[in-house]
């Protein structure tokens, strides 16, 4: 995609970031009549998602599942050779995704008529922002802005990242397989990417200071995940702090700490560090505006997704979480329509989260856990898949879905899924959610047979009282 070679100096909308919420939203307020300039860094639109994140964090997930299931085919009678991974012709197909995918929004933008500056963006004052580009410093006026300048990831407190120490950016790199990788932190990137590079010959190993693997998620899925992790993972220690980290001439000696206190030590030849991300609201000029950050760093935003200053919108990663790519899409609707003069507000009901691991877990709404905790009174239906025929035939056993519907009113207030396509199982729990279905909606619908979908209607099954 070409850049605007005379910057312009004002413009009706700015959007400041091209990822998934700015692109969405340039697209958006294009569609509803705005004149849209987008100010982002790259050659195309993406953000993190497509360029460094979501999109090759998949494809090598699917590289990860061709070989496990190449592997574990033996069990049900079909036998391959060792599967020989070629390295560099994998990274090249996971780039060559990744370019397809950004360089299809790069002539959107083009046909859409768009103006797209690359460079970086600060507010001079609040109608003015200034941008750094290649060819030099401009000034762009605007009427509105929305900013949508996405998270990076949290680096260790005087930890540096190299050849040695990773981010999930570098991980996503592929550089090489190292012999054995540390995967610091037990959240969802850390296993999406540790499982990757199990599946690609690592020995990897997983810490984690608390006491579970992804905190805040449904327990049940959870249990169902690390059954599986713990026969690709070398280990996975819980309740565990990574006390020291050094790099010496034979990879990262790491010194662990147990909740007794008692200290381990171990070399590995990479680690990857993924304990969370930071939204990217520093060297934006806010100072210079009315623009308000939150305690965790997020701007302060209404159901518009309007700023203090109304005429300037926040989305995505930097409004709060969670950090999902889907919900800055519906944050960019939103945002856009409001800036077209649109009556819209952002109030969904729930927003699926999906872990992409193998099996993948899914959930929306409201979950056990938080329920326990909030002490809300519910009523669940927890059905194992190992009775459904499509998880036989797929040669598995592993799964549960489960339904969460208040007790009173049968009224669905969660689902959680684990198991494989559990992040496409999820989308019906969203839409039962977002419709206010009771459970009985849900076992009135005729589902297709054999599939996993049936473990829905089933679970369904299980809350009807005659």
């Amino acid at each position: 995609m070409s850049e605007q070679n005379t910057p312009p100096t004002k413009t009706q909308l700015v959007i400041v970031g091209g990822g998934p919420g700015g692109y969405h939203a340039a697209f958006k307020a294009a569609a509803l009549g705005l004149e849209v300039t987008i100010v982002d860094p790259e050659a195309n639109p993406g953000g993190v998602c497509l360029h460094r994140g979501c999109i090759p964090s998949k494809a090598l997930l699917h590289v990860a599942k061709l070989v496990s299931e190449a592997r574990e085919a033996a069990e049900i009678g079909v036998e391959f050779a060792a599967p020989k991974i070629d390295v560099d012709k994998v990274r090249a197909w996971k780039d060559e995704v990744v370019g397809k995918l950004t360089g299809a929004l790069g002539q959107k933008v083009v046909k859409e008529k768009l103006t797209h500056l690359r460079g970086m963006a600060r507010f001079k004052d609040a109608h003015t922002l200034t941008v750094l580009t290649d060819d030099g410093e401009s000034e762009l006026a605007f009427e509105q802005a929305i900013v949508a300048t996405g998270s990076r990831p949290i680096m260790l407190p005087g930890v540096a990242t190299g050849d040695r120490i990773l981010d999930s950016t570098g991980a996503l790199e592929l550089a090489d397989v190292p012999a054995s990788l540390l995967v610091v932190g037990g959240g969802y990137i850390g296993l999406e990417l540790g499982s990757a590079y199990a599946a690609l010959g690592s020995t990897v190993s997983v810490v984690e200071m608390t006491n579970g693997l992804l905190p805040g998620c449904d327990r049940d899925l959870v249990s169902t995940l690390k059954r599986r992790l713990d026969k690709k993972f070398d280990k996975i220690m819980l309740n565990t702090k990574l006390a020291e980290m050094k790099e010496t001439d034979r990879g990262v000696a790491v010194a662990f700490e147990d909740k007794k206190g008692e200290r381990t030590e171990q070399t590995f030849d990479k680690v990857l560090v993924s304990i969370g991300r930071r939204p990217n609201t520093e060297n934006l000029g806010l100072e210079n505006t009315k623009i308000e950050l939150d305690e965790k760093g997020f701007v302060k935003v209404d159901g518009q997704r309007r700023t203090a200053e109304p005429h300037v919108f926040a989305i995505g990663d930097i409004a709060g979480e969670p950090m999902l790519a889907h919900k800055a899409y519906g944050e960019a609707d939103v945002a856009a329509e409001a800036a077209a003069g649109r009556k819209a507000v952002y109030e969904p009901r729930a927003i699926p989260a999906v872990v992409f691991t193998d099996p993948e877990i899914a959930w929306c709404g409201l979950t056990e856990t938080e329920a326990r905790a909030q002490k809300i009174k519910i009523k669940t239906a927890k059905l194992p898949w190992r009775g459904n025929g499509r998880t036989l035939t797929l040669g598995r056993d592993d799964g549960i879905t489960k339904l969460i519907v208040d007790p009173e009113s049968d009224r669905l207030l969660g689902m959680a899924v684990a198991g494989p396509g559990a992040g496409e199982l999820i989308a019906e729990g969203v839409l039962a959610l977002e419709m206010a279905a009771v459970s009985e909606d849900l076992r009135r619908t005729i589902h297709p047979h054999p599939t996993l979908s049936e473990t829905v209607y089933d679970a369904a099954g299980m809350l009807y009282e005659p």
